[in-house]
């Protein structure tokens, strides 16, 4: 008996702390329509700032936490709503969430940039393990008590809050109808920024308590992943009821500690059992949920995709191939596995056009189908020993058909529900795959056989061989892994513009509209989610094949959010799009951090300072994302759009190609180096439509602008505001201008004076 009520005590204190952490994310989701995927990241930062002050700086415990649940907290939350959630209005759910997850990427590279992982960190319990009450056997510690009773206070008050306080209905009514509130006079974005406060310290606190109750040092991934285990409890209200998810965090807490008492001893799998449990329950609670409701207007929002024609996106294909096969000639063999683990991660990437840019599903774990197909394929296809094993066809089919299959399997509640809730379930999906299945190292007996999922956590993946072609060849394989991304990328293009594209784009504008006509939304969302898995399928086992050798590390949840976030950079909506955040997840982040450490190496006396760079690249490439809410429609839509300017001067890109083509010629005799090449070509195609204008502003201006140019002295060029009346009568003083030009006008439609009058200027 005393043993259950041991575990009973610990399970409701986890369940306390996943309910504070809970509680935070439905807040702030009540109040403005954000699911916020760095909410762990937020509490992975104030376990790490309170360990900062309380251990590292002797800071006494009662104002440690003072100071971060009064100032760190609050203005955390401020600061995020002020400069990057209050511009997420009318964007579409994978914008939302990408900004998340990019925070959420930032936070963690911050943590590694300031606290070394390498070095361990115990964070204590409040008053010391030794502070307990003993209640009928049980020891129960003060720190434990604490986390009951915060949990209790803030489950009533929040309670008390939405429905039974003013400010808690302006809150609510800020995600309904902000327009309205604004017009009764409140000001919502204030209204929304307290409640982010507000919920950034309930992460904070939920943060400081959890560490000495999970036990172990401080990780920064473990940390985040372990409050992400909170999503579940969430989930169980609904996002909306704080009753339902605190009973929710608190059967999650229950479930967890009863299943490490009281199962099997023999049960070896049982860890990893328990650290997949809120995954599994989060997948469940999915399942359950009520379905949908499909709305009955069509979705607007900032997001604008062009879909080339198949002609079109075929002659980019080539070109993207010629481009490849040139670009080898100028680098090294070492530097060639990196362009194809690009070009993999490119394949896995275009998984996602398909899915969230044609069809506006979402997949947050596209890197963990990658893994299945991986285990199928390793299991399946490999024949031969040693340096002569290969990878056969019959494996690599077998691999995308079982990444297929189980996307179908995940997909389960995409047929009932859209948007957030499937992001959640592949997020749960990509959990379960790492705790669980990735674990699985040992040779257990399957039904009389001695087998292993993923045998010793080491994958040989040998290199694949049909026929004459083999991968062993490192220029064979990158120009393989061009060619099929090519086909792959060409292919998705005309599956969009077939009919089954147009249901695709129906479904993702107007469910409601798509089923009036006749269109069946269950059929349509499996076979889509079915293909793109596949896709990502066989891109995971390109780049296991890369690799050489895989372990579970490179098929983290980080990595599938990072390649999700810079694909959605790119323009998730584009083939290009996929190209650019696959080649920057794959071999971008690899390549220049090994360059800065080769670079230490090269000048040691200049570590500290290349060290700094790489952890600046790192953070900024995390944070990259951010800018997403300013341009939800992706980099490339800017760039694509500046260069179609330049078809009225095609001169412009003739020069550009030529000045490529002598650029080339000079880095393959070795006159210039290749990034100096790869840099000086990016400048140039980046710039051509500012050189163009600058050059031919006849034939690349409107005659708007070419009149606006006439009539502006050049000094003001690109001002368009008027100055302001005191600033116009100070610069006509400082010219020295007659008095009769200060004060004549209270808003002056020209800020200066025209041209004739300076000229009469006394010097």
């Amino acid at each position: 008996m005393t043993l259950f009520l041991t575990f009973t005590v610990l399970g409701l204190v986890l369940g306390s702390v996943y309910a504070i952490a809970a509680s935070g994310l439905v807040l702030t989701y009540n109040t403005s329509g954000i699911f916020n995927f760095a909410h762990g990241a937020q509490a992975m930062i104030g376990a790490f700032l309170y360990y900062q002050l309380q251990v590292v700086w002797g800071v006494p415990t009662l104002l440690a936490v003072l100071i971060l649940l009064l100032v760190v907290g609050p203005v955390m939350g401020f600061l995020l709503h002020r400069f990057i959630m209050g511009g997420l209005r009318d964007t579409a759910e994978v914008t939302k969430i990408v900004v998340t997850v990019a925070i959420l990427l930032g936070f963690v590279s911050l943590s590694h940039w300031v606290w070394d992982p390498q070095e361990a960190r115990m964070s204590k319990m409040f008053f010391g393990v030794d502070s307990y009450v003993t209640v009928g056997g049980v020891v129960i510690r003060y720190h434990e008590i604490i986390c009951l009773l915060a949990a209790a206070a803030i489950a009533i008050g929040l309670r008390l809050l939405f429905t039974r306080s003013r400010m808690g209905v302006l809150m609510r009514a800020t995600v309904d109808d902000p327009d309205l509130l604004r017009l009764n006079g409140h000001d919502p974005e204030r209204i929304a920024a307290l409640a982010w406060a507000l919920g950034s310290t309930l992460a904070v606190l939920a943060g400081i308590l959890i560490t000495p109750v999970a036990g172990g040092a401080l990780e920064a991934n473990a940390l985040t992943l372990l409050v992400i285990d909170a999503f579940a409890a969430a989930l169980f209200g609904r996002l909306r009821s704080i009753p339902r998810t605190f009973v929710g965090a608190v059967a999650l807490g229950l479930a967890s500690t009863y299943l490490v008492a009281y199962a099997p001893t023999e049960w070896t799998w049982i860890t990893n059992l328990r650290d997949a449990l809120p995954m599994i329950i989060l997948f469940i609670v999915l399942l359950v949920l009520p379905q949908d409701r499909l709305r009955g207007a069509a979705v607007r929002t900032r997001e604008r995709y062009e879909v080339p024609t198949v002609r079109r996106a075929a002659v980019w294909a080539l070109v993207m191939v010629v481009v490849t096969v040139a670009f080898r000639q100028l680098i090294d063999d070492s530097s060639v596995g990196t362009l194809v683990l690009g070009l993999s991660f490119a394949i896995v990437a275009l998984s996602l056009t398909l899915l969230t840019g044609y069809a506006g599903e979402l997949n947050l774990a596209p890197i963990s189908f990658g893994a299945i197909a991986t285990i199928v394929a390793f299991h399946s296809g490999i024949s031969g020993e040693g340096l002569d094993s290969r990878m056969s066809i019959v494996g690599l089919v077998l691999g995308v058909l079982a990444a297929a299959v189980t996307g179908a399997l995940v997909a389960l509640p995409a047929l009932r529900l859209r948007g957030l809730y499937l992001a959640l379930a592949t997020l749960a999906f990509g959990g379960f795959v790492s705790s669980m299945v990735l674990r699985e190292t040992q040779t257990r007996s399957w039904f009389g056989h001695d087998f292993a999922v993923f045998p010793n956590g080491n994958l040989i993946m040998s290199p694949l061989k049909v026929g004459p072609l083999d991968l062993a060849n490192q220029d064979t394989f990158l120009y393989t892994v061009a060619a099929v991304f090519a086909v792959l990328g060409v292919g998705v293009v005309a599956l969009r513009n077939s009919g089954y594209g147009r249901r695709l784009a129906a479904m993702k504008d107007s469910p409601a509209a798509a089923v009036m006509l006749g269109q069946r939304l269950v059929r349509l969302k499996l076979s889509v989610f079915m293909i793109s898995t596949g896709i990502a399928g066989l891109g995971g086992i390109f780049m296991s094949m890369a690799l050489s050798s895989v372990t579970s590390e490179h098929f983290v949840y980080t990595l599938s959010l990072s390649l999700v976030m810079l694909t959605v950079v790119g323009g998730i909506g584009y083939v290009s799009g996929a190209l650019f955040g696959g080649l920057l997840a794959g071999g971008g982040f690899a390549l220049v951090v090994g360059t800065f450490n080769e670079l230490s190496i090269e000048h040691p006396v200049h570590t500290e300072t290349f060290s700094l760079l790489s952890h600046l690249f790192l953070v900024a490439t995390a944070l990259i994302g951010i800018g997403v809410g300013e341009n939800p429609s992706g980099n490339l839509y800017q760039i694509f759009g500046s260069q179609r300017l330049l078809s009225r001067a095609p001169e412009v890109r003739y020069a550009a190609l030529g000045l490529t083509a002598v650029l080339y010629v000079l880095t393959f005799v070795e006159v210039i180096g290749t990034w100096t090449f790869g840099i000086a070509l990016m400048v140039l195609w980046l710039a051509l439509p500012a050189l163009g204008t600058a050059l031919r502003p006849t034939r690349l201006l409107t005659p708007e602008q070419l009149e606006a140019r006439r009539t502006t002295p050049l000094e003001l060029v690109g001002i368009d505001t008027p100055y302001p009346e005191t600033l116009a009568e100070h610069l006509d003083r400082e010219l020295g201008l007659p008095a009769r030009h200060r004060g004549t006008t209270s808003a002056p439609t020209q800020p200066l004076a025209p041209q004739e009058d300076v000229q009469h200027v006394p010097v």
